[in-house]
């Protein structure tokens, strides 16, 4: 792996996707909000309908395409080449923000929402393709990186295209200047997305069925059938049901229960997006480009935790009253400054975590897909991730309308997801483990790692040879080693009660050095594609350096024709 992950902005491989995508998702967010904006400020009085249901009606008709095209899209990607693709939904996104600022110069609410549907197309048929093509200009090493830079994009662009589509509508002539705005940041995105390196099609052959509905099921029977894709698409949309939640709810929660202005919604936004970049790229820096989900149990746990403490920071809070509200400076200097920070700090640890959450999960899937069908299982994701924010939007309006406070909303939804973090946690009992253990070594040993890299070299026949320092060893070489591994065990040591936690975090075989069989079962196990950890020295050291190599190590990687990795602890 590059020791900086941010080099990948500096590749052709890359770049131009990543602001393809990002100036993408900034006209998308600048469009939507002032839309919004429009509908409830300014449009009101033309329209027989209540600003909060055409509000309501807007989010609805943004995510519909991605129920019916998600399908379709997948298999087009899969198809074709994804940067040829790419460039030409760049090239409907300019006539569609051609025909916004015909909208927007009109001040006509069915044109406007009419565009709206068909951004939500253009946006249904990008997913498939932009994470479908990571996997074809990265190495496999460069995923986890070059997901956490998406992610970084994409929220900050949200961020942006938030405030800028908000604070610019109601000024004078923002009208106009939304329209020259979206309509040059689509024409940057198709410029930049004619960089993009071309990529070979997954499967050229493919027939395409435009029944959408019956593909849909395939798709997701597909996904089915991958019990870790399956899963993985199952996080990630709790994720976004959790972050919805959350993101939908500031300005109610900014108003009543803080009790500030829009300055204060735009600064937990803000707080909010900066977080998930920070946890995304942290991520990357945590697993050094290895595709595992190390950490997604104690980020999902980070999060109830993080989101359960916003609650009680919110209890504590001076109630506003709806009417006087306070701006970003009272808010961060006022009488409820502890309470105000900590509600700020709870926010962005809810959002480190959820990025340390989400960014291994969408690798998984690049990585455990095969290529041909790639782009329909990220389109299967694309459909659950919409549905799980239909049943937030459903479940939010239930809560609300049952006298649910925001505050209780938000302790809810943390409920939920402590316990979803329970469930992860008992599917992924060993990541756990292995990221707890990560973090007590790096806390009281700082500890270094050199040669990982190495590792990844191995065959599947393989012998992990290490010098013995002391009892933590064993645990020391399972926090750091990718995948489970089978560790040779003293029968005697294996029965002793402080060695039984870590035997639920590896495969242990426990031997008897006076039995002859136990070699035989050691070569037998290598022989089935095993990697198994060898202490050759049979013993604690001594005298701090090397002992007595005993030869049943060594009959061992001879009987069995075993590639070796030696390992020094130091």
């Amino acid at each position: 792996m590059h020791p900086d992950q941010l080099h990948l902005l500096k590749t052709k491989r890359f770049l131009p996707l990543f602001l393809t995508q990002f100036f993408g998702a900034f006209n998308d967010n600048v469009f939507k909000n002032a839309l919004i904006i429009l509908i409830t400020y300014s449009m009101v009085e033309n329209s027989t309908l209540s600003p909060q249901l055409m509000v309501t009606m807007a989010a609805g008709i943004f995510i519909l395409p991605f129920f019916i095209f998600s399908a379709t899209a997948g298999q087009l990607s899969d198809k074709w080449d994804k940067s040829k693709i790419i460039q030409k939904i760049k090239l409907v996104e300019i006539a569609l923000m051609l025909a916004a600022a015909v909208g927007f110069y009109l001040a006509s609410i069915p044109l406007l929402l009419v565009i709206l549907f068909l951004m939500g197309t253009q946006s249904a048929f990008f997913g498939p393709v932009k994470y479908g093509i990571l996997p074809d200009q990265l190495h496999e090493n460069e995923l986890i990186a070059g997901n956490a830079l998406v992610e970084t994009g994409t929220f900050i662009s949200i961020l942006l295209g938030t405030i800028l589509g908000g604070l610019l509508i109601l000024t004078n002539n923002g009208a106009t200047i939304i329209s020259v705005l979206v309509v040059l940041v689509a024409f940057a995105g198709w410029i930049c997305s004619l960089s993009i390196p071309p990529t070979k099609p997954a499967a050229p052959d493919l027939t395409i069925q435009y029944n959408f509905f019956t593909e849909t099921l395939v798709i997701l029977q597909h996904a089915r059938q991958n019990e870790v894709i399956f899963r993985s698409i199952l996080g990630i949309s709790w994720f976004w049901l959790f972050g919805a939640t959350f993101l939908s709810q500031f300005p109610t929660f900014t108003k009543y229960i803080v009790g500030g202005n829009e300055q204060v919604v735009t600064l937990f936004l803000a707080v909010f997006s900066i977080g998930i970049g920070i946890g995304s790229l942290l991520c990357n820096k945590l697993l050094k480009g290895n595709i595992v989900a190390t950490y997604v149990p104690l980020g999902i746990l980070g999060m109830t935790v993080f989101a359960i403490d916003l609650y009680f920071a919110s209890s504590n809070v001076m109630p506003g009253n709806g009417e006087v509200l306070i701006g970003v400076v009272a808010f961060l200097t006022g009488q409820d400054i502890f309470s105000h920070w900590r509600i700020l700090i709870d926010l962005l640890g809810i959002s480190i975590c959820g990025g340390i959450y989400i960014v291994p999960l969408y690798a998984i899937i690049q990585s455990r897909t095969e290529a041909a069908y790639r782009s329909r299982i990220i389109a299967a994701n694309n459909i659950m991730n919409a549905l799980f924010m239909v049943v937030s939007a459903i479940a939010i309006s239930f809560m609300l309308t049952h006298d649910f406070s925001v505050t209780e909303v938000f302790l809810t939804i943390a409920i939920l997801n402590g316990l979803v973090a329970i469930y992860i946690s008992s599917l992924l009992p060993e990541a756990l483990g292995r990221s707890v253990l990560q973090w007590i070594f790096h806390t009281l040993y700082r500890l270094d790692v050199k040669g990982l890299e190495n590792y990844n070299k191995l065959s599947d026949r393989s012998i992990i040879v290490a010098n013995h320092l002391s009892f933590l060893d064993a645990a020391l070489i399972g926090a750091y080693i990718p995948e489970r591994v089978s560790f040779a065990i003293n029968t005697k040591i294996a029965k002793q009660w402080w060695v039984r936690p870590f035997l639920l975090l590896a495969d242990t075989i426990a031997l008897d050095p006076t039995n002859p069989m136990s070699t035989r079962l050691l070569i037998k196990r290598i022989n089935q594609g095993h990697k198994v950890v060898i202490f050759p020295e049979g013993r604690l050291t001594m005298t701090g350096s090397l002992m007595k190599i005993y030869e049943g190590p060594a009959m061992i990687a001879d009987k069995s024709g075993a590639q070796l990795l030696p390992i020094i602890i130091s």
